[in-house]
């Protein structure tokens, strides 16, 4: 039905700052998200964009983190800002809430001290 696809991960220092993106197919234009989980720890919510672009970011990551999407070419990105090496974790997009069925592979982003 749906498939997700996240890409722009990789490593960057503390500080530093990184884009990761996600193309959606097989699904109509709705709200999304993005979400990460690290190594150890349950996966969570890091931010929403509805379908008119209303945003919404997780408390302790409002200020670093922006979302945004194009709903013509039904992507979402996510600007990461002042990383921090606990922001390492995989990073996942899906509608919100998300659909179990529908989780992509992710995509890494690695951030050293």
């Amino acid at each position: 039905q749906v498939q997700l696809v996240e890409s722009g991960g990789g490593l960057v220092q503390a500080g530093g700052s990184a884009r990761v993106s996600c193309a959606a197919s097989g699904t109509n234009v709705r709200a999304m998200a993005w979400y990460r989980q690290a190594p150890g720890k349950q996966r969570e919510f890091v931010a929403r964009i509805s379908i008119t672009g209303v945003t919404s970011v997780a408390n302790d990551l409002r200020g670093r983190f922006t979302i945004a999407r194009d709903n013509a070419k039904n992507t979402v990105h996510l600007q990461m800002d002042n990383l921090k090496p606990e922001d390492t974790a995989v990073y996942y997009c899906n509608t919100c809430p998300p659909n179990t069925n529908s989780w992509g592979q992710g995509t890494q982003v690695t951030v050293s001290s």
